[in-house]
């Protein structure tokens, strides 16, 4: 599991307008029985959300946007279906948890 894998998001009910969550936390700490993840919400799900904040994201072909603030810890176990990579993105991610951290 790596650092901005892809996977399914692991609730069902949530799954319609945020389809995919993406691993944020670093491979340093694999040992840990959780993972932060970040929520990849459908552009129609994500409405009008600043750039900065929510990222575009592309997993598939399909434009997603980043929910920073929504970034939250689940349990490794939880994440099973890997369905891409997108370290491509990694500096507005990271940039998009320094506007939540930093207000920057």
């Amino acid at each position: 599991m790596a650092q901005f894998d892809v996977y399914a998001n692991p609730s069902e009910s949530a799954a319609h307008g945020i389809p995919y969550v993406v691993v944020v936390q670093s491979d340093l700490l694999e040992a840990l029985a959780t993972r932060m993840v970040m929520p990849l919400a459908t552009m129609k799900f994500a409405g009008k959300s600043p750039d900065k904040l929510c990222p575009l994201v592309i997993v598939n072909g399909q434009r997603l946007r980043a929910l920073a603030h929504y970034t939250a810890p689940l349990p490794t176990r939880s994440l099973r279906q890997i369905v891409g990579n997108v370290a491509v993105h990694a500096s507005e991610l990271i940039a998009a948890m320094d506007v939540i951290v930093a207000g920057i």
